[in-house]
């Protein structure tokens, strides 16, 4: 017996010793497709691993380890303190896994791995299987979108005709399960044939006679479905062709046929020769040969099929270990629509053609391909775990493994094709400090083909000195913004043993991912660039390791300061800044901060604040960032101050920003409402006795050129509705019907309406009087107008409904005693007659010319000449009735009606200014006319000025002082007929329009006059202001 009969000897009896203490097996049972980290399965509670060491009673921290080539991607991942074996980001695809080999849903599709259990007093081989199940993912598939199928039209009822089959990469009841005939007209069925094999062929089945010429084409789909779940489907389209007869189709004498044919069989080898008949002559008996749409295009590539004599020949090399069977359809036609089908299985034989393999892989990590050992490591120190295999069969796939020459090393047989190389005896750096020996694989073929692995080991002596470092604290600097790779020191430590314990790596501690550490010179450079105002300071430790076995290690501190440059610009808080004062705030004060910062340091980061472009309206200081108004603020001016901010560091050079800054003026209430409708304080409006209750009778509509608050305004009406007979609405000021009038309230009405805006804290008032004749018609308009001055010598706070029948009474009784007087004048004398005319004509003329000194409308112009000489022999009343409305504040009870305590007082001389009184002189342009005669200078009185009390359940604002607004008298009837027609332009509006009639009379006909509207360029912001609050006509 030679040398090497002996170690395949020794080989094979160490294959049949397996530790069984060593090598154990474990079985999981997963998913495929499963997410990262689901957990498979828990080594040491599965093998029941007790971390208490049997012979010292010691107990031990295991470390469980997947033993893996270096580079490949697991599939699996173990945890090196728990055991546990989780799922990875590596998707298992079974189809993947499992490809190029058919696996039925008995059959497994498993991969293996090993894990080893260290230290080596604890050691153990787990080898694990894990077998894949299969997931419904993937949808069977036809061969093609589109199928087409020839029939002949002389096809018998229940004939059948293949349809190519679907396929599906899943397996068991996730792969093909059902078909289906979509839209068969009732002409064509479908059956399922099932093979031995488990395959299922569709089959359609002719359910109706055919008549070519009657429908030579049917469209149908065919649907195919797996039974997995969710359950996946496809469809294809079926498109029959009914054909010519042809009596007779070809018939193959087998239709299933297995071949064997060796691997290394050459190109051009003959597989088998397939032959088919037809019963039919001439061309319909001429057999075309052509495989089938089932057959792999891999099958294609590797197997010619002779159209015309169908021999299946070898047309490119074979493999039995890529596929080891193939199976091939084959159609056998004569132009008709049902070729021949026959199936040949071809079994690819092995040749032992490939040499074993050596699947090296080390427990302890090699360097460079070499495995350092410890002179005082144990005996059978595990060192790689080699695993043998041969991808042939049977005898050319039987492997013996042994090391080629006598090392202190041996192979332990774990599996029948599993090794652990291990050392066998105690090893002496003394006497031999490196091996190097090749471990064999052969295996049992004719001629035997084997394969070799070179094992590299070295010995290294104890390891008993730490490195130390020349300096324990190193501290270096350098500026922010440096380049990538900057040199910044060289880190040296010295070790006192010798050999390649003295060999000493460096390494980085945590922290210090902005720096590159050679392992071996120690050179210490920047790997990013710096930014001190992001950090400041980096210290990190630096870490020199020898090679010793156990390494022994030290650290030292480094500490990097980074140097400021200005590289920064000053950065304010807000890109635009706003603030808001208010417009009555002193000038010289403050009106806000800017802030700004610079992320630099010392000098880098002084800023400087200066304005841009303003126009010395503010102050702004330098350092602080006050801003401080050099203006005395109104918002009805000017509503905001926009400017921009420039911030510039002391950088050398140095950098700038800017920002933009509003100063919004926010609103005083210091504006009253002012009165646009109506535009006359002598105006009315008649108010039929028909009108029923709700209708809107008038309107009162002001404006306030304030904004928020402090111009919504609130209309209530304050005196003259001691009735209750009208209503006004707070917040559109329409003045409405409550009840609908009744004989007794028949005649003139005025109502006292107060405008009160929401401004806080204090409210502005406007009180606007409204002038309602109630009657049928208005026929007598100067006699309206005449009761309406009258009404100005009665105190607001009283009803003029009481007092506007004595007017009437008194004018009936004149005319009843001119009448009897004249009766009397006829019966007794015509002179006493003609005396007693011209006296009472004298009185009543000097009654008409004191009331006329006191009427609010200037006579008509060609009047006016003749009356004015008149006038200046009159003298005007002395005193006002109508002046300040003065009341005392009190809370209100809601925010709709607020009740009033208060007193109305009228001075003696409405000339005097007061809070709240408009301003003609001031005032933007409203739609009455400025130089209208003042209300208040018509009606003067020497007698005591009079007060009265509100009624508390008169809604108005609390307010202390409010002023009627002298509203212009030009929309008033004065005269007659003739009077009224050249007045007409520009006298009455809508609240008297009529017109005369021949008989003297007037009947309604609509306003005579165009109001006078704002223009827009006279002053836009009333304009704005007037144009949004207007109210809708209906």
């Amino acid at each position: 017996m030679d040398l090497r009969d002996f170690y395949l000897l020794a080989a094979l009896i160490a294959c049949l010793r397996l530790d069984s203490a060593i090598a154990q097996e474990l079985i999981y049972t997963i998913r495929e497709e499963l997410p990262e980290n689901v957990p498979i399965g828990n080594i040491p509670k599965d093998l029941n691993i007790s971390h208490i060491n049997a012979a010292t009673g010691t107990s031990a921290s295991l470390v469980y380890r997947l033993v893996s080539k270096a580079g490949d991607a697991p599939l699996v991942k173990v945890s090196s303190t728990t055991g546990e074996i989780f799922t990875t980001s590596n998707r298992i695809d079974r189809e993947k896994l499992c490809a190029g080999a058919s696996y039925a849903e008995e059959n497994e599709c498993f991969f293996e791995l090993e894990v080893v259990i260290l230290p080596n007093d604890f050691f153990r081989l787990i080898k694990i299987k894990i077998i894949v199940k299969d997931t419904n993912d993937n949808a069977p598939m036809f061969p093609s979108p589109v199928i087409n199928i020839s029939i002949p039209e002389n096809t018998l009822i229940n004939s059948r005709f293949p349809i190519p089959s679907a396929t599906d990469p899943d397996t068991g009841f996730n792969g093909v399960q059902h078909y289906e005939l979509l839209n068969g007209q009732s002409v064509f069925g479908l059956d399922i044939v099932e093979t031995p094999e488990g395959e299922k062929w569709p089959q359609l089945i002719v359910q109706q006679n055919l008549d070519r010429e009657q429908k030579d084409t049917y469209v149908m789909k065919i649907k195919v479905e797996d039974g997995g779940t969710p359950q996946k489907s496809s469809t294809a389209i079926l498109q029959v062709t009914v054909s010519d007869v042809n009596d007779n189709r070809p018939v193959f004498k087998e239709s299933q046929v297995e071949v064997h044919i060796p691997e290394n069989a050459p190109v051009g080898t003959s597989v088998i020769q397939l032959h088919a008949t037809d019963a039919d002559v001439g061309s319909n008996a001429e057999i075309r040969y052509i495989f089938g749409a089932q057959v792999a295009p891999a099958t294609k590539r590797l197997f010619a099929l002779n159209n015309t004599t169908g021999l299946i020949t070898v047309q490119r090399s074979l493999d039995r270990e890529e596929t080891a069977i193939h199976k091939v359809t084959v159609l056998a036609s004569d132009g008709s629509s049902t070729p021949a089908r026959a199936t040949v299985t071809i079994n690819v034989t092995d040749v032992n053609d490939n040499p074993p393999n050596i699947d090296l892989r080390y427990i302890i990590s090699p360097i460079n391909g070499t495995v350092y050992l410890s002179e005082k490591d144990p005996v059978n120190t595990k060192i790689a775990l080699i695993t043998v295999s041969d991808k042939d069969t049977d005898v050319n796939g039987k492997v013996i493994c042994f090391i080629e020459r006598e090392v202190p090393f041996h192979l332990k047989a774990v599996y029948d094709n599993q090794y652990l190389l291990e050392t066998s005896s105690l090893l002496d750096y003394e006497g031999t400090k490196e091996f190097s020996f090749k471990i064999v694989a052969s295996d049992s073929g004719k001629p035997s083909l084997n394969q070799t692995a070179l094992v590299r080991v070295k010995l290294e002596d104890e390891n008993d000195n730490p490195p130390i470092f020349s300096q324990p604290v190193i501290e270096l600097s350098v500026s922010e913004n440096n380049r990538r790779g900057l040199y910044l020191t060289t880190i040296s430590a010295t070790d006192e043993d010798s050999g390649k314990n003295a060999d000493i790596v460096y390494q980085l501690g945590p922290n210090a991912s902005f720096f590159d550490l050679d392992r071996k010179t120690g050179v210490l450079t920047a790997s990013r660039v710096f930014d001190r105002e992001e950090q400041e300071r980096f210290i990190f430790t630096v870490t020199a390791r020898d090679n010793g076995t156990p390494p022994l290690q030290s650290q030292a501190a480094v500490i990097v300061t980074v140097l400021d440059e200005n590289d920064n610009s000053p950065k304010f808080t807000h890109n635009h800044f706003q603030f808001f004062v208010s417009e009555n705030l002193p000038k010289y004060s403050t009106v806000g901060v800017i802030t700004v910062t610079d992320a630099d340091a010392g000098e880098n980061k002084a800023v400087t604040l200066s304005i841009l472009n303003d126009n010395e309206n503010f102050v702004l200081d330098p350092y602080s960032g006050v801003i401080k108004s050099n203006v005395s603020f109104d918002r009805e001016q000017q509503s905001s101050y926009t400017f921009d901010v420039k911030a510039i560091d002391g950088g050398q050079p140095p950098r700038s920003s800017t920002a933009k800054v509003t100063i919004n003026v926010m609103d005083v209430n210091d504006n009253s409402p002012v009165v646009i409708y109506p535009p006359s304080n002598t105006s009315f409006k008649l108010v039929p006795l028909s009108a029923i209750p709700g209708s809107v009778v008038a309107e009162v509509f002001a404006v306030d050129i304030d904004t928020g608050m402090n111009a919504e305004l609130k209309y209530t009406i304050v005196s003259g509705n001691n009735k209750g007979l009208f209503r006004i609405d707070p917040v559109t000021g329409n003045i409405t019907l409550e009840e609908k009038p009744a004989p007794t309230d028949v005649g003139l009405h005025r109502l006292v309406v107060n405008i009160s805006d929401l401004g806080y804290p204090k409210s502005l008032h406007t009180l606007v009087l409204v002038f309602l004749y109630v009657n049928d018609t208005a026929g007598n308009a100067s006699y309206i107008y005449d009761l309406i001055r009258r009404t100005m010598e009665t105190p607001l706070d009283r009803n003029i409904g009481d007092s506007s029948q004595p007017y009437q009474n008194e004018d009936y009784l004149t005319i009843m005693i001119a009448i009897v007087a004249g009766a009397m004048v006829v019966i007794v004398v015509i002179f006493v007659t003609v005396l007693v005319r011209c006296r009472h004509a004298s009185r009543f003329k000097a009654a008409q010319r004191s009331k006329q000194g006191a009427e609010w409308m200037s006579p008509n112009q060609e009047n006016k000449q003749n009356k004015k000489k008149k006038r200046k022999k009159r003298k005007s009343p002395k005193s006002s009735l109508l002046n300040f409305v003065t009341i005392e504040e009190s809370k209100p009870d809601d925010a709709v009606h607020e009740p009033i305590n208060g007193t109305i007082s009228l001075p003696a001389e409405l000339e005097e200014q007061s809070i709240g009184r408009f301003d003609w002189g001031t005032a933007p342009p409203t739609t009455f006319k400025p130089n209208s005669p003042d209300l208040a200078k018509h009606y003067k009185s020497a007698s005591p000025q009079s007060a009265f009390h509100l009624k508390p359940d008169t809604p108005v604002s609390v307010k202390k002082h409010h002023v009627i607004q002298e509203l212009p008298l030009d929309n008033t009837f004065v005269g007659g007929c003739d009077t009224l027609s050249k007045r007409s332009s520009t006298s009455s509006d809508h609240f008297s329009a009529s017109e005369c009639s021949s008989q003297g009379g007037f009947k309604t006909k609509g306003p005579l006059h165009t109001r006078q509207m704002l223009h827009p360029s006279e002053d836009p912001l009333l304009y704005n202001i007037f144009v949004s609050k207007l109210p809708t006509r209906q």
